[in-house]
């Protein structure tokens, strides 16, 4: 089961907070943050609030709120969470004279997103197209574990039982991730500290990938020694019972 509630945290920290690696990657994404720069809010009650800020060819994320060029007001996390699976359409109460950016700009880049996160077989036979979209669903699952944590029932009570620290995820000690957790709350960073309390890496992205995609099992390649982990063993027991709900949310 999964609640509404995180599941607007994980829509919007998680999958619409892939954009600023999208235009990283994709040089479409890029001409699509080009130009005149603007800043995207999204709010939804009782829930996350979110401004994506597009200029020169990049996204960057600012939770909360502040100046924007476009609001999207959303009166529940069900509205919010209709928007993203389509079945809600959103309506501005700010920019509407700058509706062609959501209504064009904005729509391409979520479709284009879609399209790494939901690859063709064909797209991943291309290494470069194969390592972005993994690389982007590495970072997005890292988020998803953080919201999952924070939000949902299950997910709370496995991050009750886990101390403050530091753990690292890392794919062959190149794609990296820190997750913090600090009074069982947990964010999560770029930034990769000296130390940490835990770490838990995949050998390769072929593996990692094998893994996002449900080829490998967690438990078998841990067992093989293709997935190593190091640290604080209980912190990664917990991060990994977290890391079970993720397909929840993201399927």
């Amino acid at each position: 089961m999964k609640d509404s509630k995180t599941m607007a945290y994980v829509n919007m920290y998680g999958i619409l907070g892939c954009l600023p690696d999208l235009c990283q990657f994709s040089p479409e994404a890029q001409n699509l943050a080009a130009g005149k720069p603007i800043g995207l809010s999204f709010a939804a009650k009782d829930g996350p609030s979110m401004i994506l800020r597009f200029k020169d060819g990049a996204c960057k994320i600012e939770e909360g709120g502040g100046p924007c060029d476009i609001k999207l007001p959303f009166s529940n996390c069900e509205k919010f969470n209709g928007m993203m699976n389509g079945t809600v359409k959103p309506f501005p109460s700010k920019g509407f004279t700058k509706l062609r950016f959501l209504t064009h700009n904005f729509i391409t880049l979520t479709g284009l997103l879609e399209k790494y996160l939901r690859a063709a077989p064909e797209d991943l036979a291309q290494n470069d197209f194969f390592e972005a979209s993994t690389t982007i669903m590495f970072h997005l699952i890292s988020r998803t574990v953080c919201q999952i944590a924070n939000h949902d029932k299950i997910g709370r009570f496995s991050a009750s039982n886990i101390p403050d620290g530091v753990v690292v995820l890392s794919i062959g000690g190149k794609i990296q991730t820190a997750i913090i957790i600090k009074e069982h709350y947990m964010t999560v960073s770029r930034e990769i500290p000296e130390h940490c309390s835990s770490i838990m890496e995949f050998e390769s992205i072929k593996l990692a990938r094998d893994v996002f995609d449900g080829k490998a099992s967690t438990l078998g390649c841990v067992g093989k020694g293709l997935i190593s982990m190091k640290g604080n063993l209980n912190i990664l027991d917990n991060i990994n019972r977290i890391l079970d709900r993720a397909p929840i949310y993201l399927a």
